[in-house]
């Protein structure tokens, strides 16, 4: 038996194609962006998909952007002692989100993010050992 709806739909698509309304799309030629619902189970892509466009994306994703955040803030921070304080703060964060996952973070040693981390830690160590001998 036909689906109406189906047959309606296949009938506009045909339509639209004659028209030209599917040239000269944006992205036309160019690889698809990867599904970033992919790792979800499939009951739940549709779900993640619709909450995403609508502007609201679930805690565990939006902890992950700020803490991504907060690492490229420390790239362009000036002042040693409010970086070596952010650092202080990201690290709580990572803990938190490590608490509530109920397994760790894994830093690969090898990964630009626990490089990243580790270099920002030895500049602010290396600056406020060398500043707290000269104020004693």
């Amino acid at each position: 038996m036909f689906n109406v709806t189906a047959i309606i739909a296949e009938e506009h698509i045909r339509k639209a194609q004659k028209e030209g309304k599917f040239d000269d799309l944006d992205g036309m030629g160019l690889p698809l962006k990867p599904d970033e619902a992919a790792n979800l189970p499939p009951e739940l892509r549709m779900a993640y998909r619709i909450l995403k466009s609508s502007g609201h994306l679930p805690a565990e994703i939006l902890e992950e952007k700020e803490i991504t955040c907060a690492i490229d803030l420390l790239e362009h921070m000036e002042d040693e002692q409010e970086r070596y304080r952010q650092v202080q703060k990201l690290n709580v964060m990572i803990m938190q989100m490590n608490e509530r996952r109920r397994r760790p973070v894994t830093l690969d040693a090898s990964s630009d993010y626990y490089r990243r981390i580790v270099e920002k830690v030895r500049i602010a160590e290396e600056r406020f050992g060398k500043s707290e001998k000269g104020l004693t």
